[in-house]
């Protein structure tokens, strides 16, 4: 079947599904293949419940018309995401980076639907499965597409780029992330500015930070470049960020110098898409983080900086910072491993214990093999090799009014610790 056709049919459903736990009434259901399952032995299961079509890549399991047999199921998903971007014509934005992708995307979300209908990636399904779900999540009352992009290795922002082919497209920040798949610093830089090839290449817009060295460096002297970082002016950020803008004073609820780029992000794309002023600053100020990502819980007496969707050597570092700045004295690190190092694991976790080590910190605590696994330890700090044996001595602690900053790899799950505090 030519991908025309399918997507014929993609349009006469009402949704595209790639899980029979999730089949919703007149979908598509692709069936993919993993490690540990087969997607075409569900196809039965999906039309049972409810899907129209389903889509498979092996002739046993077809059984009438309403088995599609493709070569790969996969390809197939992603070449149909594509057509229907072109079929829809409408500006897509991508961003990737090391770093507050999730955030800022939600951020560019808010700003702009305040005055065009917008679609954008949900959650962090930002892969090579996550990219075409998020575009054949978009229809013809799209005004504006948002599309995340992630990476942990080369040429995989290249790819998704030749899928999503975006008009407008930025990078949130260049930091220690997934070293164990890019090899080196150089090689997240090298991976990440596969987006600025492909919007040069194709003479697409580029949205760069005027602060950032690394990425003026990227762009170059590219003409269709839209520096971003003069507008606005860092007041505050503790607890929360506050900024300058056209005469006004945004006050956000999102906590960490490091969101401060992110804000900027958004405003500048405000800006292109003639978003108004107040509209843009309304936006900003009413988004409140969720999703354990620099969220500000208050429980039993405590202030606690929940950081802990995911970390990296970069973004640990800018936490810690901004934590240190925090107006309190009782000031507590829950700090779990950071994963995906590779051979810079040891090194990467020493430092971080060392840079805690210099904080106005009342107490230091490490979660998890690699920060136990260091050889040098800090003499008021407490490690424990995984989270049961914290669990299992945190009664031990006496915690009463503290401030809290809980920061980890998603693999950590360091959010509960809120069960224990």
């Amino acid at each position: 079947m030519t991908i025309e056709t399918l997507h014929t049919l993609f349009l006469k459903c009402e949704a595209v599904c790639t899980d029979t736990r999730k089949i919703t009434k007149n979908c598509l259901f692709f069936a993919l293949k993993g490690g540990n399952f087969n997607g075409n032995q569900f196809a039965k299961d999906a039309l049972k419940n409810g899907a129209a079509f389903v889509v498979i890549d092996e002739v046993d399991y077809k059984v009438n018309d309403q088995y599609i047999l493709v070569e790969d199921v996969l390809s197939s998903l992603q070449k149909l995401s594509s057509f229907h971007r072109k079929y829809l014509n409408i500006p897509i934005i991508s961003l990737t980076g090391s770093n507050g992708k999730t955030t800022t995307k939600e951020l560019i979300n808010v700003v702009l639907s305040k005055t065009l209908k917008t679609t954008a990636t949900k959650g962090n399904l930002n892969n090579h499965i996550g990219v075409p779900l998020t575009l054949l999540s978009m229809d013809n009352s799209t005004e504006v597409g948002i599309v995340e992009m992630g990476a942990n290795h080369q040429k995989e922002i290249e790819f998704l780029s030749n899928i999503a082919l975006p008009d407008y497209g930025l990078i949130t920040n260049f930091g220690k992330a997934h070293l164990e798949g890019f090899g080196s610093f150089e090689g997240v830089i090298k991976g990440k500015s596969e987006l600025y090839h492909y919007l040069i290449a194709n003479k697409k817009t580029l949205f760069v930070n005027e602060n950032d060295q690394l990425q003026l460096k990227q762009a170059g002297d590219y003409d269709k470049t839209i520096k971003f970082g003069s507008q606005t002016k860092l007041l505050d950020s503790q607890p929360y960020i506050s900024l300058s803008y056209k005469n006004e004073t945004i006050i956000t609820k999102l906590t960490g110098t490091y969101n401060y780029n992110n804000v900027c992000i958004a405003i500048a794309l405000g800006e292109h898409f003639k978003v108004p002023t107040q509209d843009i600053i309304d936006a900003i100020e009413s988004y409140t983080p969720i999703n354990n990502r620099s969220q500000i819980v208050e429980q039993n007496g405590h202030q606690i900086i929940l950081d802990a969707y995911n970390a990296n050597p970069s973004s640990m570092i800018a936490a810690l910072s901004n934590f240190d700045q925090l107006d309190s004295e009782n000031k507590i690190t829950i700090l779990g491993d950071m994963f995906e190092l590779g051979e810079t694991a040891q090194t990467e976790h020493q430092h971080i214990s060392d840079y805690v080590n210099n904080l106005s910190l009342k107490k230091a605590i490490f979660v998890g093999e690699n920060f136990y696994g260091i050889t040098s330890k800090n003499k008021n700090s407490y490690y424990f090799k995984s989270f049961e044996d914290f669990k299992n001595n945190f009664g031990n602690f006496n915690f009463k009014n503290q401030s809290f900053l809980i920061k980890g790899s998603r693999g950590m799950a360091l959010e509960r610790v809120l069960d224990l505090i």
